[in-house]
């Protein structure tokens, strides 16, 4: 005779519900942090669940901005901060936003993923977000996804519904960047700083909104434990584009590093 099966009890409906089984993604929501991985934190160690040690990152084209821990990739952190020129800023007299082309342009040559088909913002979000859903009958629109914030180390259950809730960062700021030298540049290579995934990181919208524009000396990352790893970003992309920074910004740069 075909045995039958068990009946459901309400406890495994109960903890059903809260193991999240449920296909609904919550825009905005906080999920628990993704556990710390047990990959090696020195160079080589390449992308972990908290995303990628900028030292090997040198493109920006993997994943996130994952902590500096070991004693040898803070000495590299110190070493590359270091040939950091250092600047007066200029005015800010001229910045507009659209003097660094279309936002999120796709049409850029020059840069990874630039002219691939996909602009520029969801290209970030593809990069960085994990069990992606994409808009029907397109490949690069995305529409929901978690991902793993830097800035706060928390994980968020995201929907395009709710799109300000991730923002697209500028690492360098556009108006610091204009201010640092960028101002005398012509349209090609703005649009290029602008659009470059080095340059580019998804983050907390209000933690985007209180950054502004400023610099590592007035603006740090709410999570202590990537300071040093956006001070190294920070520092790539001024090398990267020939721009300098300010001396307080150097000196602040290098102290999340223990310089």
């Amino acid at each position: 005779m075909r045995k039958s099966r068990p009946a459901i009890s309400a406890t495994t409906v109960l903890l059903l519900a809260l193991t999240g089984c449920s296909s609904a993604v919550d825009a905005g929501k906080l999920l628990p942090p993704p556990p710390p991985s047990t990959a090696s934190s020195s160079s080589g160690g390449g992308s972990t669940a908290l995303g990628t040690n900028p030292l090997d990152n040198p493109d920006g084209t993997k994943p996130g901005l994952g902590p500096i821990t070991s004693a040898q990739d803070l000495a590299k952190a110190r070493e590359l901060i270091a040939r950091v020129r250092t600047a007066g800023k200029g005015p800010k007299t001229g910045y507009e936003r659209s003097k660094f082309g279309y936002a999120w342009s796709d049409a850029v040559d020059g840069v990874p993923l630039g002219r691939n088909g996909c602009d520029s913002r969801n290209d970030m979000l593809a990069r960085d977000g994990r069990k992606l859903t994409h808009k029907p009958g397109s490949t690069c629109i995305v529409t929901s996804m978690t991902i793993y914030d830097p800035y706060t180390g928390q994980t968020v259950a995201w929907t395009k519904e709710h799109a300000s809730k991730v923002q697209i960062d500028h690492v360098m700021p556009l108006s610091y960047d204009w201010q640092m030298g960028a101002s005398h540049w012509d349209e090609t290579k703005r649009k290029q700083i602008a659009n470059d995934p080095l340059n580019l990181l998804p983050a907390d919208g209000s933690q985007n909104a209180q950054k502004r524009d400023y610099g590592p000396a007035s603006w740090l990352p709410a999570n202590k434990a990537v300071r040093c790893s956006y001070a190294v970003r920070f520092a790539q992309v001024s090398l990267k584009y020939a721009l300098p920074v300010t001396t307080a910004d150097k000196k602040v740069m290098l102290a999340q590093c223990g310089g």
